[in-house]
């Protein structure tokens, strides 16, 4: 038993390990029942990729795949923030904002701002 022969193991044992993910985190997305769980999915898809090309650099000894998995890991980042931020400022789901309260429905009307002790500053018609 030599150290190529439980690197060739370790390799193929990961490749099933991240095959078997991918196809439970796709599962995940195509079935998740709100948005924010798909958008999970998909990050965890693009963890994933970077797990493959991680073991191929490995596999093959060459280096230079290490950085497209990082830049990979950069640009899913962004975009798992970018998808974040879409959903807490207009991804209400419909069912949700059917359970919002409205001011007919006897809801309390929105709590008025908070001063912060400023004046406010104005300014004059003369010029200034």
């Amino acid at each position: 038993m030599n150290s190529q022969w439980v690197l060739n193991a370790a390799i193929s044992l990961s490749l099933v390990l991240l095959s078997v993910a991918l196809l439970v985190t796709v599962v995940r997305i195509v079935r998740g029942p709100t948005l924010p769980d798909r958008v999970l999915g998909l990050d965890m898809l693009v963890a994933i990729a970077i797990g493959f090309i991680a073991v191929i650099a490995v596999k093959t000894g060459y280096g230079l795949y290490i950085d497209i998995a990082i830049a990979l890991g950069l640009v899913g980042f962004l975009a798992t923030i970018a998808l974040a931020r879409f959903i807490l400022t207009r991804g209400l789901a419909p069912e949700r904002e059917a359970r919002l309260p409205t001011a007919s429905a006897g809801a309390k009307p929105a709590p008025k701002p908070i001063k912060t002790g400023r004046p406010n500053r104005r300014k004059r018609k003369g010029g200034r």
